[in-house]
């Protein structure tokens, strides 16, 4: 199988990758250009918040190369949604495996991701499928762009048996739930994250049938959005802010981008008055994560309006140690989800563009 997009190599400096990533995103079919919206930037302050958390992640990157739950009740778990989400953090801003200042952190990263799915018979690694989505994000965005070209062929591998876990495990209904089986049931929360698995490997260069496409979005639409509240929820029609962001975010990626019931769930998140308040809204991270892309597919004007808000909340919510961790032994997405929220000005990771 064959990559089919390109990448900016990856050891451009830092400030000219941004200056070639902000002169060739075109505009947005439909909506202003630049001389009516202004695309929102990072600021300098933003700059100096994503630098100091790469450099918490580096200070805190466990030996084998994961990142993971400090919390030992825990056995140092989630390490592959956490080493996952760490590599995006860092290509996020273009550091990837075996280049530039991070290349040797990044590499002691990704060979603990592959050892992982080599180690494990199924592909599937013996975890739940919230982390199996976001490893399948990390190794569709690593695809190509590593050093050494046998780590392109192991991705390939490692990518192309974890999408097969991930299409196989699609229930009837059109859903995914924690377990890799048909017959775990569905739940909106693990739907979206599986399913923008599935379209950045998609984006890679991966087969996924247009039957899991349609039947992802019969699920959204018939089973999850609720018209009444004009948004998503948990199992069943419902609103919850976490199901709303991920619901619509999957649905933009599944073709559903100028569908009514879409646009919808778009003005609810906009109206929400909890969102961006981190006491209000329980689940701020990981809807935010969502939320933030479902705007740049929402179009310019859209993510203008968003963008400078969550990045200042973000900005503000930052710890003195540079990471995002609400107390020592957090869960290890915060960090990585915050970096990468900050830097979508940058629109290096293909699914993070529209």
């Amino acid at each position: 199988m064959n990559k089919i997009r390109n990448h900016k190599h990856p050891y451009l400096s830092a400030a000219l990758c941004l200056f070639i990533a902000k002169i060739t995103v075109a505009p947005l079919a439909g909506q202003e250009t630049a001389s009516d919206t202004e695309a929102p930037e990072m600021t300098e302050q933003t700059e100096k918040a994503i630098d100091r958390g790469l450099k918490f992640l580096i200070s805190s990157q466990n030996k084998d190369g994961s990142w993971s739950s400090q919390d030992p009740a825990k056995g140092g778990g989630y390490a592959i949604a956490g080493t996952s989400l760490g590599l995006m953090a860092f290509m996020v801003e273009g550091h990837f495996p075996g280049f530039g200042p991070y290349g040797k952190a990044l590499d002691r990263a990704k060979d603990y991701l592959l050892k992982r799915s080599k180690d494990s018979p199924t592909g599937a690694m013996g975890v739940k499928m919230y982390e199996i989505g976001l490893y399948t994000i990390a190794m569709s965005e690593l695809w190509g762009m590593t050093s050494d070209p046998e780590d392109n062929k192991r991705i390939q591998v490692a990518l192309e048996r974890v999408v097969e876990v991930i299409l196989r495990s699609q229930s009837p209904l059109g859903g995914w739930r924690y377990a890799p089986r048909p017959d775990a049931g569905q739940d909106t929360s693990v739907t979206a994250m599986v399913f923008v698995s599935l379209a950045s490997a998609r984006e890679a260069g991966v087969l996924v049938p247009t039957e899991t496409i349609e039947r992802l979005t019969g699920y959204l639409r018939d089973q999850a959005f609720d018209e009444q509240r004009g948004g998503f929820g948990y199992q069943g029609k419902g609103y919850t802010i976490a199901c709303t962001a991920g619901g619509v975010y999957a649905a933009q990626l599944a073709g559903n981008r100028d569908s009514e019931w879409v646009s919808a769930a778009i003005n609810s998140l906009e109206n929400n008055p909890k969102i961006f308040s981190r006491k209000d809204n329980g689940h701020f991270y990981y809807s935010h994560y969502y939320a933030m892309q479902a705007m740049v597919q929402a179009g310019e004007e859209h993510y203008a309006n968003w963008y400078p808000k969550i990045r200042d909340a973000l900005v503000a919510l930052q710890q003195p140690n540079g990471s995002w961790q609400e107390k020592e032994m957090d869960y290890p997405h915060k960090t990585p989800m915050s970096i990468i929220i900050l830097g979508t000005p940058n629109r290096y990771i293909p699914v993070y563009q529209r």
